[in-house]
């Protein structure tokens, strides 16, 4: 495999995450990629079921891009890319943890939090819903969308263009660049080289539909002009743990207590039982 890309990426991500405040990133051995299966017709890549970042174990499981038992792409660099950048945002951000009953509790993550006794801070999307007002897609949303932006600029360096046929969906994904119509095209069902593919191309439809494209459109509702200051508010506030940057900048636009009334639910502050 041609690995420049990756390793242009790699020294892009570490200028814009430092210049975010991350001092840390994932350490690229603790970013394990499988690149072979005894499954055939196995489909990896960043949509592959169950891959990702372990925040127990602080490492990545991930697959290479495309079918498993043929000679990986330059697409499946671009991907891994994708993977890595997002996977370093998760592994950069601040948590903290409360022992209770016996067992340890991540009551913050990121700009995310959790009460002791297992409450979220905020409700889950409801179901078709346009925008978000959920943290964990939010966090999720703005991890991607940085990473997206790093793997488009690597392509574009590298002169690495959108290939023909049925891969241009993973182009078009790894890039940011999907458009309604191919959203809608995935959810209708785009038949892939197999089972595995199809449920991967189906699997990419609805983390745009659910994850990305509700980031982007809280992003315009409340960012409105200024979206790519709020992105990166949200970036710094999720790598440090510190709120009060993200609570002023929310305040300053809708009034004092701006961040719990667009993001808490009324059951986090529910009495335990």
């Amino acid at each position: 495999m041609d690995c420049a890309a990756w390793h242009t990426g790699y020294a892009d991500l570490t200028t814009r995450y430092g210049d975010l405040g991350l001092t840390q990133f994932l350490p690229p051995d603790r970013f394990l990629v499988a690149v072979s299966s005894t499954r055939q017709q196995a489909f990896g890549g960043f949509h592959h079921p169950n891959q990702g970042y372990r925040h127990l174990q602080m490492v990545a499981l991930v697959t290479a891009y495309g079918d498993m038992n043929a000679e990986p792409s330059e697409l499946a660099v671009l991907d891994l890319l994708r993977g890595y950048a997002h996977d370093c945002l998760h592994y950069g951000s601040a948590r903290r943890y409360q022992w209770r009953d016996g067992e340890v509790v991540r009551t913050q993550y990121g700009i995310n939090y959790r009460s002791a006794e297992g409450r979220s801070y905020s409700a889950r999307d409801k179901e078709g819903a346009e925008s978000t007002r959920n943290l964990g897609v939010v966090m999720e949303g703005a991890c991607d969308r940085e990473a997206r932006s790093i793997t488009r600029a690597a392509a574009d360096t590298h002169a690495i263009t959108e290939p023909a046929g049925l891969d241009r969906y993973a182009y078009r994904d790894v890039t940011g660049s999907l458009t309604e119509g191919d959203v809608a095209a995935l959810a209708a069902g785009v038949p892939g080289e197999g089972p595995e593919h199809t449920l991967y191309l189906s699997s990419m439809g609805r983390y745009q539909a659910t994850v990305n494209g509700r980031y982007g459109r809280f992003l315009d509702r409340i960012g409105g002009p200024e979206a790519s200051g709020l992105h990166s508010t949200i970036l710094a506030a999720m790598i440090s743990g510190d709120m009060r940057g993200l609570c002023a900048w929310l305040d300053g636009r809708f009034g004092p207590g701006a961040f719990a009334a667009l993001f808490m639910t009324p059951s986090y502050l529910a009495l335990a039982s």
